[in-house]
Formats: structure tokens, sequence, C-alpha cells
């Protein structure tokens, strides 16, 4: 990354599993660039975090994705990582380090429902999303 500040969205968490919408973070991105049309691209530097699209309308569904992530990775299992957040690597790596969206008119091409999330797992931290914008 060329280190422009303009392209890192600053994301503080407050609780150890939390999802956070950043479509509007995003979308200022996007919209501070010359660039009209194109997509952007963004990607979690982090390896306890990772970033999705989802449903924007209910709260309830952020709250749903981290139960069934916890039903999905255990926290029981006799994990190896002396750090002891291997749960939290394994739910990143679900989830994935990063999306790709088009832009139309400097404004994100989303379904009707749908937002963009940061997804801590290894929380409360203070975290950088680098997001790169490319014209077409």
């Amino acid at each position: 990354m060329s280190g422009d500040e303009s392209n890192i969205i600053n994301v503080s968490s407050s609780a150890k599993e939390q999802i956070i919408d950043i479509t509007e973070n995003v979308s200022g991105v996007v919209s501070s660039h010359k660039e009209k049309d194109g997509i952007v691209y963004v990607f979690i530097p982090h390896t306890t975090a990772g970033v999705t699209i989802n449903e924007n309308a209910d709260p309830d569904v952020k709250k749903d994705i981290i139960m069934g992530l916890e039903d999905i990775v255990s926290d029981i299992l006799p994990y190896r990582h002396a750090e002891g957040n291997s749960t939290a690597h394994i739910k990143a790596s679900l989830m994935g380090s990063s999306v790709a969206v088009f832009f139309e008119n400097n404004e994100l091409v989303l379904g009707t429902w749908q937002g963009i999330y940061f997804c801590e797992f290894d929380g409360p931290r203070s975290r950088k999303i680098f997001v790169k914008v490319i014209g077409s």
C-alpha cells in the first residue's frame, strides 16, 4: 500500500467478537477519489479479523453470524497455538481477508440489503483496513 492515509480506515472494536458495518467508510473513500466507475478492493491485514458482505437491514444478522461461527468453531478443542486465539484465526480464515465491490457514479453497487462488514474475532483492538480504488 502506498501509505496514502485516505485509503486506510481505522476501526476500533469494543468486544472480543464484533461485526462492524464499514459500508459508509468504504463509500467515503470511493467518493474522495476522482474515478467515477470501477472497483474498490477492501483488504484486512490482520490474521484474527476478516471482512464480509451481508445483510445490513436487520442488526440480528450480525449476532446470528457470530453465534453460527461459535457453533462451527469450538473453543474446547486442544489447540496448539501458544497465544490462545486459534478460534479467532480460524474464524478470520472462514470470513476471508478481502472483498471487491463495483462502484458506479461514485456509489457502491451493492444489493438492496447488503453492507460491508469488518469482523473482529480477537478484540477489543484498534485495526486498520486498506482500501484500493481502481477506476475503469
